[in-house]
């Protein structure tokens, strides 16, 4: 894929993919000049990436019902 197609495939804007490559954030190979993909490595990095962010999401609503399940006792 290309760095348009990753961004286009993602819902992002290409100059973030480049960032995040240039940061090393998303799994990219350069051949010549152009930056580009596999589609099953991206989708494997994508599941990765936002399991850690739901996790944080998730920890913190259990907190909040295990706190609402204590008041109502």
């Amino acid at each position: 894929m290309t760095l348009e197609e990753v961004a286009a495939y993602l819902k992002l804007k290409p100059q973030t993919i480049y960032t995040w490559v240039q940061e090393k954030k998303i799994p990219a190979a350069k051949l010549g000049n152009q930056w580009r993909f596999k589609k099953s490595i991206i989708d494997e990095w994508f599941i990765h990436h936002i399991d850690e962010k739901f996790n944080d999401v998730l920890n913190n609503w259990k907190t909040n019902q295990e706190s609402n399940k204590e008041s109502e006792s």
